[in-house]
């Protein structure tokens, strides 16, 4: 295991809800012994120690192997891992973050700079996914798992087929299957409706779907509000969107590939669309807390699931695509499977305009863009 690298400083900004400043935290220089616990936040499926199937447990051996037991509070929204991860009195080591997630950590100072160097196999992570939690130069998150937002359609009821985010986000055709339309449940679905923007209205002048001046916000949430009348409903769980296309509720809507998959194996009439305006993707990364007080379990624990063999169990149980390609080498992972997610493709990878915290820095010395909060009371205005 790599012991060696540079002293990283974060440059902490205000803290959490307080406003109280956040002291500066420092990535380590090595990995020490094991302090034999780890308290960690996930989502359902991402940390599984045989109780929802004997056969899927990755904790026993990474506990067996490093000493590290385990306690994990798993949350069902952006929101609880947030106050979770600003408490230090709850003592949580690391957190799998989404892009809800990880900017406002960063931002408020809630968690410390990763040293690259200790992370075994960091350089086999996609590249693309590696950068997109950088701030200022400074790495804080490592990259777990990935995947995009896609149209699809029930090819039964949907014809022709669409080809275009046009068919949610136009008013006029998303209105032909009111009431059997699906969506994504999160403010950053306002980026997807701005990237069909970005192509349908250049005079918006929109180049990144997630970096939007508040005209441009305006414009993506009246989107949104036209689309509400023909929205059956807005999915959180993936079972919601299985479920609404394999009984027919809904025939159209906002979904992940694995959606696609599942519902094409159990021989359901769907496609699955990257339309010709691009798509937008996501990224859960590892993170470590400012205050955590088992730093060199929370380093094992990185290095582990960073790993091929990990990745591709995580990955294969939750049906996202892992950030370590490696997982589909020696058929870990069924070429099919590896296909569909787009694990290696680099060419596809690269068009994806992957989510990140909406922050009011635009980049280029811009500070006239609208940060998260803007973001998520245009989302409650455009779906209530």
């Amino acid at each position: 295991m790599a012991v060696s690298g540079a002293v990283v400083l974060a440059l902490a900004g205000c803290g959490g809800s307080s406003g109280k400043k956040a002291a500066a935290v420092q990535a380590v220089h090595t990995i020490g012994q094991g302090e034999g616990a780890l308290n960690l936040i996930s989502w359902p499926g991402y940390i599984e120690a045989g109780g929802s199937d004997p056969r899927v447990n990755w904790v026993a051996p990474f506990e067996k192997q490093t000493g590290c037991e385990i306690k994990v509070k798993v949350v069902a929204s952006a929101q609880a891992a947030v106050d979770a991860m600003s408490d230090p009195s709850q003592g949580f080591d690391g957190v799998a973050a989404p892009p809800e997630v990880s900017g406002r950590l960063i931002a408020a100072g809630q968690v410390a700079p990763v040293n690259p160097n200790l992370i075994d196999g960091y350089k086999d992570l996609q590249p693309r996914l590696r950068g997109l939690l950088k701030k200022n130069g400074t790495l804080y998150g490592v990259p777990f798992m990935w995947g995009t937002n896609l149209l699809m359609y029930d090819s039964q009821v949907v014809q022709p087929g669409p080809d275009s985010w046009s068919a949610l986000f136009d008013p006029a055709q998303v209105r032909k299957y009111a009431g059997r339309v699906i969506m994504r449940d999160t403010p950053l679905t306002i980026g997807d409706a701005a990237l069909y923007l970005k192509a349908a209205n250049a005079k918006l002048k929109i180049t990144d779907p997630f970096e939007l001046t508040l005209k441009q916000l305006d414009a993506a949430a009246a989107l949104l509000k036209a689309q509400h009348h023909s929205v059956k409903s807005y999915w959180s769980r993936s079972a919601d969107v299985v479920n609404a296309f394999a009984s027919g509720a809904s025939v159209l809507g906002q979904v992940w590939p694995y959606h696609v998959d599942v519902l094409k194996r159990a021989g359901r009439p769907v496609t699955g669309v990257t339309p010709k305006e691009g798509v937008t993707g996501w990224v859960d990364s590892w993170m470590i807390g400012a205050h955590a007080p088992h730093p060199s379990c929370m380093y094992q624990w990185v290095n582990y699931m960073s790993s091929q063999d990990v990745q591709q169990q995580v990955a294969e149980w939750n049906g996202v695509a892992p950030a370590n390609p490696a997982a589909c080498a020696r058929d870990l992972l069924k070429v099919d499977f590896c296909a569909a997610y787009h694990v290696d493709d680099r060419t596809y990878i690269d068009k994806v305009m992957f989510a990140h915290t909406p922050d009011r820095d635009c980049g280029g010395g811009r500070r006239d863009c609208t940060d998260y909060a803007d973001w998520t009371r245009a989302w409650n205005g455009a779906v209530s």
